[in-house]
């Protein structure tokens, strides 16, 4: 977030206002319900106190992502946002109030019926977010590591022409 930060302000030719960004930090966090410190509100609350410095104004101007927090596109923060920020910056907008998964149709487990069709490969945990995430190349995974532990000839195996490494 800081060399982020430090990066805007170098471009705008405005390093001296280093430490009144480090102060707005504080109050932009506060006023969108004190969202952690980690990767993207970071870098939204960040790039949000660097324009609130630079404009002179606070939320004189706002980012895409910045309305998007305020919306509850992120999900909800721990504290409540304030409600003279939201009219400010997003006026008369419906908030979000639904969780993401919600929004998209996605509301139903799905681990369980993964965790299903890949049985037969499954020798950890893991195994079933691997397939989750990367479901053809981690049975190709899975069949390798299965002609390893059993000693079989690779050239032998059902592999769909999958490369392994050496």
């Amino acid at each position: 977030m800081l060399s982020n930060m430090v990066s805007q302000l170098k471009e705008q030719k405005a390093e001296d206002k280093y430490q009144d960004v480090l102060e707005e930090i504080p109050r932009v966090r506060k006023d969108c319900g004190e969202p952690p410190l980690v990767t993207p509100s970071s870098q939204i609350v960040g790039t949000q106190a660097v324009f609130n410095v630079l404009m002179g104004e606070r939320y004189k101007m706002a980012t895409g992502e910045f309305k998007d927090l305020l919306r509850g596109n992120y999900g909800q923060t721990v504290k409540p946002m304030s409600q003279e920020v939201i009219d400010k910056v997003i006026p008369g907008e419906k908030r979000s109030t639904a969780r993401s998964a919600e929004a998209t149709g996605h509301t139903e487990p799905e681990l369980a019926g993964l965790e299903a069709e890949m049985k037969e490969w499954k020798q950890q945990d893991e195994d079933v977010l691997s397939y989750a995430l990367f479901p053809q190349v981690a049975i190709d995974f899975f069949k390798y590591r299965q002609a390893q532990q059993e000693k079989v000839d690779m050239t032998q195996a059902d592999t769909k022409n999958a490369v392994y490494p050496v």
